[in-house]
């Protein structure tokens, strides 16, 4: 399953590169992740916890940059994870790249994701997965702007300055289901009453 996700910066781009290479200092901004080791030559121990429906999913497992292109700021990460409770896996591969922007730098980021044993089954349908990617990044982006504005890096003043929490909380994936039936119950009646309008 391929995942394409996209955010700005409020800063220049090697400072941007600078930023999102330091996984210490990052991870906290991820929902449901925790670093916890750092095994040397780029890679990196850890957990991150997704919460779909009732059924909450936490990962252990690695990740390691495979390329760091500082020149062309770019990075290839390989990241292989199983869930603590014996129901499956998950391994991605994940490139992004950074662009200059109007806002400062654009972070693209392309996802080659696979689940397999019966966690497949709880996260079925690619547009739901989709969607659950979208909404993580959203948050990582929010608070590293927070953590962009703490740290006085840039001047964000639609951001309220202060640190972001030691580790964010995992995304619900009912949440994320219910607004999406929402969304989707607008755009229908949007369109009965479009027609019955003309």
């Amino acid at each position: 399953m391929r995942i394409q996700n996209s955010f700005d910066v409020a800063v220049p781009v090697p400072q941007a590169w600078d930023l999102l290479t330091d996984i210490e200092g990052i991870a906290p901004c991820m929902p449901g992740a925790e670093l916890t080791e750092v095994l040397g030559d780029d890679a990196y121990r850890g957990k991150v916890t997704v919460k779909l429906g009732p059924v909450t999913l936490s990962f252990d497992g690695t990740a390691r940059f495979d390329e760091m292109d500082a020149e062309a700021f770019r990075a290839r990460v390989s990241a292989r994870g199983a869930d603590s409770k014996g129901r499956g896996g998950a391994a991605a591969d994940v490139t992004f790249r950074l662009e200059p922007a109007e806002a400062g730098t654009r972070v693209v980021i392309d996802t080659d994701l696979n689940l397999s044993g019966p966690v497949a089954q709880y996260g079925r349908g690619a547009g739901m997965i989709s969607e659950l990617a979208n909404r993580l990044v959203g948050r990582f982006a929010d608070s590293l702007h927070e953590k962009i504005a703490a740290t006085g890096l840039a001047s964000a003043p639609d951001v309220p300055e202060e640190t972001p929490p030691a580790s964010a909380p995992p995304i619900s994936g009912l949440r994320l289901l219910a607004g999406s039936a929402w969304a989707a119950l607008i755009r229908r009646l949007a369109r009965i009453f479009g027609r019955t309008r003309a």
